[in-house]
């Protein structure tokens, strides 16, 4: 051995201790990348910009896998862009969350034995914000955990100061462009939360209900309605059929008397009616339901309201003051009675829409509501991606969004709540309606009100790219940040907030697009692929996982799974492993500095670097390359995939090992492997970082001395490529691996030294002897060497004498006896699958299996022979 050689290694840097533990840098490590204000964008700066939206959390929530999933490929894009030269804005914020927010406090009231109503309005939000202050905002400390990359000094909420400023003026200015108006129309009512709630906030389910077929009208003038709503027939103002239906011809334009009331109603005709459906007759209570309040509206129908407001019959007479749905079973059974019930299915599923926040059954009800005309706003949003100025990805998922903006209904923006931006609209004592702009006085005076009713909270966050940059002020931000670069978020919210986005982002900005790319992700489920839900007892809180395998481990897991606009199944042991992938990145960035690894000075010129030293190098710039396209095409799982291959499989396992014999070797070609080493391992950990942040920022800072990752410089393509260094890694890679497989079939322990004669003269092999015995623990041949088994690969030799290791003859008694268990495996389902009558009966999943065996066999027999050949005679 050389004097180098003799030398003990350097000891690694106090700075890096031999384990790493998460929990003991994630946190430090944070703060003092928010101390010196990495994440801080400067609107002043001359680098070009990227600005990333984020879908702003509630401010009642917390982190779920969802947000840590999201977050994560927002925060790679992000660090990437910042070391890529960019001025890197991610701007944090939260949603003041109407409905979601009021029930918090007012659960916390009805504990007290207290209603909002006890309160009133002022002091009620006053307790809201007290609220927000103590108990709101959980999830942005838990951002922190994560490794969000946020500007905390823009920290934006949707209900502050600027932020309702400019909810007030874009109301202002569609009110003044009648785009905004107020009508009685039929709108989706929560019974419990007490408000009108959008389409989109529906969720629909199958629920047992029943199906009653009713008799109206008397004598010759009958006709039977079917329903699933029996206690709305006490508001029916008509029956309609289709006008080309003979069998009610005769009772067009006839009245006919209502059960149970002392009232009659006409029959009308109408298009809408589907006369194949049931009885070809259908009940119209124009307000209790969306389609009957439009062909009311064609025939000039009353409305007659039968509840209130919380689901309660108003109606006068026996059924007053029910419930709905006690009103229901009492009206089917006083129709019962009279001989009026035709026919009954129960249970009778169907789809029945329920509150997306509380799950109460929701009630269609005619209401006075403010809504948005979206016609010319959806077009512009349509047109926006049609000529190619947004771009959605993937391509795919642009259905779905043209499917909702094409055929979007008017938005209904009010809500009968009091958390929220109340609508700026007053009402004077004799009819007067006057919109307040955000600069603009109130009318004053006796007699004059505002609107009690607030804003969707869609409507606020609708505004999110540009109020957050200081809207409707020119600020800087605006100017420089304005539009956005990509919208990253769940396909399930294309119609809640994208579209909203769209619309107002083109109207409020003269045209420019909000956000130049919108970038669709999956949903997160378990490892089954199941969706997570309390009630299948799958949920995961992601902080448990973090504090178990660390932050890395959780982002990476979720990074890895990410492919566009599918959904991501994620299970423990696959964080499990992600931990491991980091203690792997650790140990051999430690091993790297106790053999002198050092980013200091140019790379040595290629002929003077040994094949494996151009290899790794041409491995490097390609993978370099690789990940540069996939974040190109926001593929966050083929990227991550990537980088864990290059690093485990090529850095960690085999460069690192091969360079074991240069350094214990030493001298020139030593130093060279040092530097570049050296130079794979800085390149890797910047490639690494934006998905595994701490870890690779401490190891990074480290290994070069620099400030620190989060600002240093992305890695470029340099270019160099070496194909003959590849080819020959290549070939070295597969003797090694063809015999490493060999000793694992003769039962060889990895550590157990056996002698060998290598013949690798006139081949790629032959400076490699040195790596190949190292690695594959073949010691010098010796005087007493006798070859029992030969291995021809790749143009070499490898001879082991296996004598003093394993018992041949025992050794080959036990190959042909699993040889002989396998060709008779082979015999029969050769045999079954050459049987037609068999074939013609068997199932095709019986089919398939006998196949699988038959091949496996064959595989068998072809491992066991060649053991068998390479074996000397007994």
């Amino acid at each position: 051995m050389t004097e180098n050689a003799q030398q003990q290694p350097p000891a690694p840097d106090p700075e890096l201790p031999t384990q790493y533990a998460p929990a003991d840098v994630e946190g430090p490590l944070y703060e003092r990348w928010v101390e010196r204000g990495y994440f801080e964008a400067d609107a002043k700066s001359e680098k070009p910009p990227y600005t990333i939206v984020i879908p702003p959390p509630n401010v009642t929530g917390s982190l779920h896998l969802g947000h840590a999933f999201q977050h994560t490929l927002m925060d790679a894009l992000t660090r990437r862009k910042r070391m890529q030269g960019h001025e890197a804005l991610w701007l944090p914020g939260m949603d003041h969350a109407g409905i979601a927010t009021q029930n918090k406090v007012e659960q916390q009231l009805a504990e007290e034995g207290k209603s909002r109503h006890d309160l009133g309005r002022e002091e009620f939000v006053e307790r809201v914000w007290q609220w927000k202050e103590e108990y709101g905002g959980k999830i942005l400390g838990q951002m922190r955990r994560l490794g969000d990359g946020v500007d905390w000094s823009r920290e934006r909420f949707t209900m502050d100061e600027g932020l309702s400023k400019a909810v007030q003026t874009i109301f202002k200015k569609l009110y003044d462009d009648e785009l905004i108006y107020r009508a009685e129309r039929i709108i989706n009512w929560c019974p419990r939360c007490l408000t009108a709630i959008s389409d989109i906030e529906v969720e629909y389910q199958e629920d047992d209900g029943e199906l009653v077929s009713i008799k109206y009208g008397e004598g010759d003038e009958t006709l039977v309605v079917a329903t699933t709503r029996a206690e709305t027939m006490l508001g029916d103002t008509a029956v309609a059929v289709h006008p080309d239906d003979e069998r009610y011809r005769h009772l067009v334009g006839k009245r006919i008397k209502l059960p149970l009331t002392d009232r009659s109603i006409p029959v009308v005709a109408d298009t809408h009616v589907d006369p194949e459906f049931g009885t070809g007759a259908v009940k119209v209570t124009p307000a209790h339901d969306p389609n009957d309040f439009a062909i009311g509206q064609r025939h000039g129908l009353e409305s007659i309201t039968v509840m209130d407001e919380r689901g309660v019959i108003t109606a006068h007479g026996p059924f007053q003051d029910l419930d709905r749905f006690e009103a229901r079973s009492a009206i089917v059974a006083a129709l019962r009675s009279q001989g009026r019930i035709v026919a009954e299915k129960r249970p009778y599923v169907h789809s029945v829409g329920h509150c997306s926040r509380c799950k109460t059954t929701i009630e269609p009800r005619l209401s006075m509501q403010w809504w948005v005309k979206v016609g010319p706003l959806a077009k512009a949003a349509g047109d926006a991606v049609r000529d190619g100025r947004v771009k959605i990805h993937p391509e795919d998922m642009s259905k779905r969004y043209f499917d909702w903006v094409d055929n979007m209904h008017d938005w209904c923006i009010s809500r009968q709540l009091w958390w929220g931006h109340r609508i700026p609209v007053w009402y004077g004592p004799d009819g007067e309606i006057v919109c307040v702009g955000p600069d603009e006085e109130p009318p004053a005076g006796e007699g004059w009100r505002q609107d009690t009713d607030v804003l969707d909270t869609w409507f606020s966050s609708g505004l999110w790219p540009f109020s957050t940059l200081g809207w409707p002020e020119q600020t800087e931000d605006l100017q420089k940040f304005y539009s956005t670069d990509v919208l990253l978020t769940g396909h399930d919210i294309i119609f809640f907030w994208v579209a909203r986005m769209m619309m107002f982002g083109l109207y409020a900005m003269d045209g420019e697009v909000p956000f130049k790319t919108i970038a669709l992700t999956g949903l997160v489920r378990d490892e089954r692929g199941k969706k997570m839900s309390k009630s299948f007892g799958n949920v995961v809180d992601p902080l448990d996982w973090m504090d178990k395998y660390g932050s890395d481990a959780v982002r990476f897991t979720l990074a890895r799974g990410a492919n566009p606009g599918t959904d991501v199944p994620i299970g423990e042991d696959w964080v499990q492993a992600s931990r491991n992938f980091a203690n792997k990145i650790w140990n051999a960035t430690r091993f790297a500095l106790m053999n002198g690894a050092t980013v200091e000075g140019p790379l040595p010129d290629p002929e003077q670097l040994s094949a494996t030293d151009r290899w790794i190098l041409s491995r490097l710039n390609k993978t370099v390359a690789e990940v540069d396209a996939f974040y190109e095409d926001f593929q966050f799982a083929k990227l991550s995939d990537a980088l864990y291959h290059f690093a485990w499989d090529e850095v960690f396992d085999w460069y690192v090992e091969l360079s074991k014999t240069v350094f214990q070797a030493g001298g020139a070609p030593a130093e060279a492997s040092k530097r570049v080493l050296g130079e794979v391992l800085d390149v890797t950990l910047k490639l690494l970082h934006p998905v595994v942040p701490f870890v690779t920022d401490t190891l990074w800072t480290t290994l070069t001395g620099g400030e620190s990752v989060v600002v240093a410089e992305w890695p470029s393509d340099s270019g160099f490529r070496d194909a003959a260094a590849e080819r020959e890694i290549e070939t070295l890679q597969s003797v090694i691996t063809e015999v490493r497989r060999f000793r694992a079939d003769q039962g060889l322990q990895p550590g157990q030294r056996v002698p060998a004669r290598l013949t690798l003269d006139g081949t790629a092999l032959a400076p490699h002897e040195a790596a190949i015995r190292q690695l594959l623990r073949l010691q010098p041949e010796g005087d007493s060497f006798t070859a029992t088994a030969t291995l021809p690969v790749a143009g070499a030799e490898v001879a082991l004498d296996l004598s003093g290791t394993i018992d041949v003859a025992a050794e080959r008694k036990r190959l042909a006896k699993d040889l002989a268990a396998a060709e008779k495996e082979k015999a029969q389902a050769t045999a079954k699958l050459g049987n037609e009558a068999f074939l013609a009966k068997a199932p095709d999943n019986v089919v398939d299996k006998i196949r699988g065996r038959l091949a496996k066999a064959e595989e068998d027999i072809t491992r066991l022979q060649s053991q068998l050949d390479r074996l000397p005679q007994a």
